[in-house]
């Protein structure tokens, strides 16, 4: 057959119901997405405009909520009770971010570089997961006899003479829930971290080490820019939970921490579902901006 015949064919064209395959591939998921996130996040952008009073909510349209909860925070030159929770919120963000990344990323350096059969990886990188075994309330009540004003570490540092009566901010303080979230969070750092470094082919560490690079060199210039993913995404995963968690607080706080997840549970167990919403609404925008801006500093969908 020649070649002008050849190119006089018709293309074929795929049967209609190829192209519409991966719609039909996607719309469980896609049900399910909507279902169980989109219907309930409209759900509570809705009751948040409506009024409430001590015995029902009231279907409205109105903005009270949202100027209750910055009610006084632009009249006095003092700090609002709302700014002053948003602060500690992410101070607590910050501090288990900053511990979290630096454990996630020395034990994901550990196991990609330092461990050399793939059998170990995997065994040392199932131990890693061992939290997950157990309920999250589980491990935090753990802290109680450790961290207590009767408990082994105050007993160890009396015993040792180290200080001569127990050390009252082990327990119940900002530091037992930053040590909590940083137990019960960390593996959400390992995860993504690890997946990247085992990513990284090592012909590029042995080209730095021969070029003259030291180790820091090329953990600086090499490792680190190759895991950004992984970073990235650990530190959304992390950084989500820890800013709408209130049970961590509750427990390891003593109840006398303030969070923004706190003021929700509050809210909603004293039935003000509008302002709950309300602080729940302002809160999600608050973290979309911060995963917003996370998300600018590496595409996501490329490197994946």
């Amino acid at each position: 057959m020649s070649a002008s015949n050849t190119a006089s064919l018709p293309v074929s064209k795929a049967p209609p119901g190829r192209q519409l395959a991966p719609w039909w591939q996607a719309l469980p998921l896609t049900l399910v997405f909507a279902l169980f996130f989109l219907v309930p996040l409209a759900l509570i952008l809705m009751v948040s405009f409506w009024d409430f009073n001590q015995y029902q909510m009231i279907p409205d349209f109105t903005f009270n909520n949202y100027v209750a909860v910055f009610e006084g925070c632009f009249e006095t030159g003092d700090m609002c009770v709302t700014f002053k929770t948003y602060l500690s919120t992410l101070k607590f963000c910050f501090l288990v971010w900053l511990i979290t990344l630096v454990v996630g990323f020395t034990v994901s350096y550990f196991l990609a570089f330092h461990v050399r059969t793939g059998e170990m990886q995997v065994l040392l990188f199932v131990l890693c997961t061992i939290p997950f075994w157990t309920s999250n309330v589980i491990r935090m009540i753990a802290w109680v006899p450790l961290l207590g004003r009767n408990g082994l570490v105050n007993q160890g540092l009396v015993g040792a003479g180290l200080v001569d009566q127990p050390v009252d901010w082990l327990l119940f303080s900002d530091f037992s829930v930053v040590l909590a979230f940083v137990h019960l969070f960390t593996t959400f750092m390992i995860v993504p971290i690890f997946n990247s470094m085992m990513r990284i082919d090592h012909s590029l560490l042995e080209a730095a080490s021969d070029s003259g690079a030291t180790a820091w060199q090329t953990l600086w210039h090499v490792i680190v820019p190759l895991s950004r993913t992984g970073i990235i995404i650990g530190s959304i995963f992390v950084i989500t939970i820890v800013m709408g968690d209130f049970v961590t607080i509750g427990v390891m706080g003593g109840q006398q921490i303030a969070s923004v997840g706190k003021i929700i549970q509050v809210q909603s167990s004293y039935l003000q579902f509008p302002l709950a919403a309300a602080n729940a609404m302002i809160l999600l925008a608050l973290v979309l901006m911060i995963i917003w801006a996370l998300t600018k500093m590496v595409n996501i969908r490329k490197e994946l």
